[in-house]
């Protein structure tokens, strides 16, 4: 910003305060009355809501009296924190998913990321360290989704001893992740004991979280143990949530798999988003026949159509555009869904205006509703076809009760309708008929 005399020209090589009129903007200081900022902030949510949410009449939630009733607490508040809490108070009154507070002027807290190396560690007391026991092997061609053991040249596997880190001992009492406390995307030192060998150090990059790399291996293992227990019979894809990851993540699985005799689609966990319709075009595909050529193989249409029957799996942790997925899946009859209730919110958001001090919060925008069940999946959820549940001694035994009946559907699905696959009559023969001579 730059302050100058009318009808003047300014002098382009002036970058001074005084004479070239520049304004030094960080000399700039506001002074804020935080109760009076909290009364702006709270009026101002209480309003996005009145004016954005889904229906005018606001669900008949007395809204102008919700106000009053909540308004005199902001006098009584003492932190940022209590703002929040009171705004999401106030927003429970509606009873409705998607309504939520986002951060805002707080106090920021300590932080001290862990560095993780993507694996499991387990004492033993013979070799005075840990043995790793698991390492999460995710995409290993991206460095922040693998652990950092599977590296080049470093040699380690399961079973090797992890004696040191950052030439610390490790003892019964000092694991690992103690000595990892705020060494998140730092390199840091190991010393490993690989059977009779010598002892070696290794340096490697700890990430900041393992989760990319758990969540491939998880999927990867579903893939295979589906693919054993058919015989190659069944194909198996998982949708994390339906964003950018999640449609990427259905095509990475979908044109794989889509050419088995059946198909298990699993949107457990799935956290939502808005792709929902377009995953749900190309399972609805029909494969009606082929496209054969001389030297390519068999191309099905409509391309990219799946071969056989489906089923989906989806759980308590699906939610949003997960709820709206498993939903359509069972309208549009593309097979049984097994598992649990799904979460029940799918009032959607479209969150775009900000706080005076940064934070934010939304407003339920979008209500669904469907032909069968009208406004009825919200705060209610998707009834499973098959209800499967998955107890706490299932996790510790490390069993999937969902995942198994899941392949007992569909392989019972395909011994009583077997997939159109090429090619069921004998190729055109279009030879010149033979002509019989008679004798004179």
């Amino acid at each position: 910003m730059r302050v100058i005399k009318a009808g003047e020209k300014p002098q382009d090589n002036d970058t001074s305060y005084r004479k070239g009129g520049w304004i030094d903007l960080n000399r700039v200081k506001i002074s804020v009355h935080p109760l009076k900022e909290w009364v702006q902030i709270f009026d101002e949510v209480w309003r996005l809501q009145r004016d954005f949410f889904w229906t005018e009449d606001m669900s008949k939630v007395d809204w102008k009296g919700i106000y009053n009733r909540y308004r005199p607490l902001v006098d009584r508040l003492a932190t940022r924190g209590e703002l929040s809490d009171l705004i999401a108070e106030m927003h429970g009154e509606l009873g409705t998913s998607h309504a939520y507070v986002f951060g805002g002027d707080f106090r920021q807290t300590p932080h001290y990321p862990l560095g993780n190396l993507g694996a499991d560690f387990v004492y033993d007391k013979a070799s005075k360290g840990y043995k790793i026991t698991n390492i999460a092997h995710g995409d290993r061609w991206r460095p922040s989704q693998t652990s950092p053991l599977t590296a080049p040249g470093l040699g380690i596997q399961e079973g090797d001893i992890l004696l040191a880190v950052n030439g610390q001992k490790l003892d019964e009492s000092t694991a690992p992740e103690k000595l990892l406390v705020n060494q998140a995307h730092n390199e840091v030192s190991l010393l490993i004991k690989s059977g009779k060998k010598k002892e070696k150090t290794v340096a490697v990059r700890a990430l900041l979280s393992q989760s990319p790399a758990r969540y491939r291996d998880w999927v990867e293992r579903n893939r295979t143990y589906v693919h054993k227990k058919t015989k190659g019979k069944v194909g198996y894809i998982h949708i994390p949530d339906m964003g950018a990851k999640g449609f990427a993540e259905f095509h990475r699985g979908f044109l794989a798999e889509l050419g088995h005799d059946g198909l298990i689609v699993d949107v457990r966990f799935n956290g939502g988003g808005n792709v929902s319709g377009l995953l749900l075009e190309k399972l609805s595909r029909k494969r009606l026949g082929y496209d054969q050529s001389r030297w390519w193989q068999a191309m099905p249409y409509p391309s990219d159509s799946p071969m056989g029957p489906m089923v989906a799996l989806t759980n308590e942790y699906a939610g949003s555009d997960g709820d709206i997925f498993s939903h359509s899946f069972k309208m549009l009859k593309l097979g049984p869904l097994i598992g649990k209730r799904t979460w029940g919110g799918v009032i959607g958001m479209w969150y775009r205006y900000g706080l005076v001090d940064g934070g934010g919060t939304s407003q339920p925008e979008f209500s669904f509703w469907f032909n069968d069940v009208g406004w009825g999946v919200e705060n209610y959820g998707v009834e499973p076809d098959i209800e499967v549940e998955i107890t706490p001694q299932d996790y510790e035994d490390d069993v999937d009760p969902q995942l198994d009946r899941g392949i007992a559907e569909v392989l019972a699905i395909l011994k009583n309708s077997p997939p159109l696959k090429p090619f069921l009559t004998d190729r055109p023969n279009l030879a010149a008929p033979k002509l019989e001579l008679e004798d004179d």
